[in-house]
């Protein structure tokens, strides 16, 4: 018999993105900005995290490994999810300035100079986005290798906070790396609800089936309460639909069956736990919905490769929540 707390009006208005977003470590900040004249070549490395790069004037052309050259215009952002290497360029035979060491620490937010000396051609904003929970890192997993979003009507709040951003860094103050990472963190909300806005039914896995009228909700009493002992022919009770039709649909949106989900949700519910609380393991096992330590340890171990115990010690040896490393810009000349 299914549990009446899952009939609880709350459901309806829980935010999944943000109770997610809320259980990762979301970092990153603004790297650099670039006032480029023409003709002019940049050549961007593979890093371990996604960039992003905001047109805010003129234009520029984008070539990520080999795939097809996307033209870029004012007021276009781009994100490169995988931090695959990639090129921008007025003009592709121009010699290219190569960046180097970005992960460096510097004490100063980068405009760099680049190409003719006569009026910019074109400036760039060029920050990087880090999920640095990897249990979690599939939000990022999700989105496309190369996210391209271009002015909408409701775009102000685009270039409102980029351009925060560059004020913000422009002057060092107190504080500012913290500022830099919020507003950060800002946009990346802001780039995931477009693009959660732009997809197509069965598109982007659990962040496309938040908006499906059946796998929504059931999504949003898994995340509500990990540790009932979910069915597919309950979850589908509650949703309207029956044991197959639930669990066909939700394995072609989500792209895994129930049960998979369930376990994965309780497991990153657990390591949240594990890293934010002091509650023992058998508490934390029951929250999520297992009987005894010893079943609940078993499974996070496969899961996750390290025992609860071994995963909140490895965790309490970083210093607990941290910001990204990769805070500012340096390059050779």
């Amino acid at each position: 018999m299914l549990c009446p707390i899952v009939h609880r009006a709350s459901l309806d208005r829980m935010d999944i993105l943000a109770q997610m977003l809320d259980r990762v470590r979301l970092g990153g900040t603004l790297l650099f900005h670039f006032e480029l004249g023409h003709p002019w070549h940049l050549e961007l490395p593979a890093r371990p995290y996604a960039l992003f790069h905001y047109v805010s004037r003129g234009s520029a052309t984008l070539a990520v490994g080999q795939g097809q050259e996307i033209q870029m215009t004012e007021g276009d952002l781009v994100v490169i999810t995988r931090g695959e290497p990639h090129v921008f360029y007025s003009d592709r035979r121009a010699k290219p300035l190569r960046i180097i060491d970005i992960d460096r620490a510097s004490s100063r937010f980068g405009v760099i100079r680049h190409g003719s000396r006569v009026k910019p051609h074109a400036t760039m904003i060029c920050g990087n986005f880090t999920v640095s929970r990897p249990i979690f890192g599939s939000v990022l997993e999700l989105l496309p290798p190369v996210l391209l979003l271009r002015p909408a009507t409701d775009g102000e709040w685009l270039e409102a906070i980029l351009r925060r951003m560059v004020s913000e860094a422009a002057l060092e103050r107190p504080g500012q790396r913290v500022v830099l990472s919020k507003l950060t963190e800002v946009l990346f909300v802001e780039v995931l609800r477009s693009w959660i806005s732009s997809l197509s039914p069965g598109q982007g896995g659990w962040l496309g089936a938040i908006s499906d009228p059946h796998i929504g909700p059931a999504l949003k009493l898994i995340h509500e309460n990990p540790e009932h002992p979910w069915t597919v022919s309950g979850l589908g009770h509650q949703v309207g639909l029956g044991r197959s039709a639930f669990s066909a649909r939700f394995t072609k949106l989500i792209g895994q069956s129930v049960q998979r989900y369930v376990i994965e949700r309780r497991m990153a519910e657990a390591a949240f736990l594990l890293e934010t609380s002091d509650e023992s393991i058998a508490q934390i096992a029951s929250r999520v919905g297992y009987e005894t330590a010893a079943a609940f340890s078993k499974l996070f171990h496969r899961h996750n490769g390290q025992s609860p115990g071994s995963y909140r010690a490895a965790q309490r040896a970083e210093g607990g929540p941290a910001q990204s490393d990769h805070s500012e810009l340096q390059m050779s000349n």
